[in-house]
């Protein structure tokens, strides 16, 4: 009797530990939950109980130099989502076919999205009010209302087409910027998107009494270029009819700069692209044989179409650079500018071993003066002015005007200056920096 006391004693013992042991374990749990994975959870309940869609922002306006012409907007477009679960199984089939039938898609991927076990399905983006105002009369028709969304969203477009292209730039299927200024000014032009979302219960239902909860986009800030639109248009006018005239195979660039503080007032690339269509190629000759080439192939077209030459090509500036030379040389007073006989043209000059010709080298300038050597472009008097500057003193000249460094432009894309450094030994050609020497 005794023995079978002590062991009903023993047995309560080891009930009331591990019911203890298990009260512990729960109430160490429940602070888990609740103090350390408190906002996960809170995080999750919120994502079952809430169904939200985004409202697209608004870009900011491009306008030109005067802040009146408008060189990219955003127009209101309209986007068209699901709420599967908020659809019936059986209208489920009769939806598909409806949305692919007005908005011209491919039934079977518009009906798979339809039947998924998700919150929200993006069915089309940036459709114009006329066809959802179809799709508006087909729910009234049907009396469908639940699970179909028609939201307000926007859509980049570009007055002018054409004008500016390599300056402004595109945006991509979710309006972010993708070339030119439309990419290098993506955050400032980009506003803060809004959001519609509601309360829905465990099936999926919307909880009808809470209501919708309406969230404002933030439209992004507009932007004021430097280009303006009237000098643009001129210069694209007559570049492409020198193009066209020269049968410029590679095309062409011009770039027009106020001297007085360096702004661009207009920077043109030929062949000019569409911004409305900024994927269509601009070539016939490519246009005929797309649909052959391979997506590399057709990558590397487009990619050169949109190539902003002005800025992203690099070019001798050829007998430009003598207005350099002469400068650095009339600084240092190593030169004057009219003073006759100054120098002499004999139609060549050796440099390293290498005899280099002046253009005019079968009737060679003669006695000139520097005025005289800059209107004749005579490369022998250039050369020799360089040499009597020195390496050190022509490179710090090259660094005042500036041509060590970048121009600090507002575009991407940009290629580097290429210029020999000190000591490397300046042996370029006739036509570049006008500066001769062994080093």
């Amino acid at each position: 009797m005794r023995s079978s006391s002590l062991d009903s004693k023993k047995r309560m013992i080891f009930i009331l530990i591990v019911v203890t042991l298990i009260w512990i374990v729960l109430c160490i749990r429940v602070g888990i939950i609740q103090f350390v994975e408190g906002s996960k959870w809170k995080e999750r309940s919120e994502k079952q109980q809430y169904a939200s869609r985004s409202i697209t922002a608004s870009r900011g306006t491009i306008y030109d130099a005067s802040g009146e012409i408008v060189l990219a907007k955003s127009s209101t477009v309209q986007t068209v989502t699901v709420n599967p679960l908020n659809i019936s199984s059986e209208n489920k089939e009769k939806v598909a076919k409806a949305l692919s039938d007005i908005f011209e898609l491919d039934y079977e991927k518009v009906l798979k999205k339809v039947k998924r076990n998700s919150s929200i399905e993006t069915i089309i983006k940036r459709v114009e009010k006329e066809k959802t105002d179809n799709l508006r009369i087909w729910m009234e028709e049907n009396n469908i209302y639940t699970g179909i969304n028609i939201d307000e969203d926007t859509k980049r477009y570009y007055p002018y087409s054409t004008l500016a292209s390599h300056i402004i730039g595109f945006v991509g299927s979710d309006n972010q910027g993708l070339d030119g200024i439309e990419a290098k000014y993506d955050k400032i032009l980009t506003g803060d998107n809004g959001s519609i979302s509601k309360m829905m219960d465990a099936k999926g239902n919307s909880i009808s009494d809470t209501g919708e909860n309406y969230e404002n986009p933030s439209q992004g800030n507009n932007l004021v270029l430097t280009i303006d639109m009237n000098i643009q248009a001129i210069v694209e006018k007559y570049l492409e009819e020198a193009c066209i005239d020269n049968v410029c195979t590679d095309g062409g660039n011009v770039i027009i700069m106020d001297p007085r503080n360096g702004d661009i007032l207009a920077m043109a690339t030929y062949p000019f692209y569409d911004l409305n269509d900024p994927y269509t190629i601009n070539n016939q000759e490519v246009l005929d044989i797309w649909s052959e080439l391979d997506s590399s192939q057709k990558s590397s077209y487009l990619q050169g179409m949109w190539r902003n030459k002005a800025i992203a090509d690099t070019y001798e500036p050829g007998s430009t650079f003598k207005l350099v030379t002469s400068s650095a040389a009339l600084e240092e007073k190593i030169a004057e500018t009219d003073r006759k006989g100054s120098y002499n043209c004999s139609g060549s000059i050796e440099i390293a071993g290498t005899r280099i010709k002046c253009w005019r080298y079968y009737r060679p300038h003669g006695s000139q003066s520097l005025r005289e050597a800059l209107m004749n472009s005579c490369n022998p008097v250039f050369i020799g002015l360089g040499q009597k500057l020195g390496v050190s003193k022509y490179y710090e000249y090259l660094r005042k005007f500036g041509f060590l460094e970048k121009t600090g432009i507002d575009l991407s894309r940009r290629s580097k200056f290429n210029i020999f450094k000190r000591g490397k030994g300046w042996t370029s050609r006739t036509c570049n920096y006008k500066f001769w020497s062994e080093i």
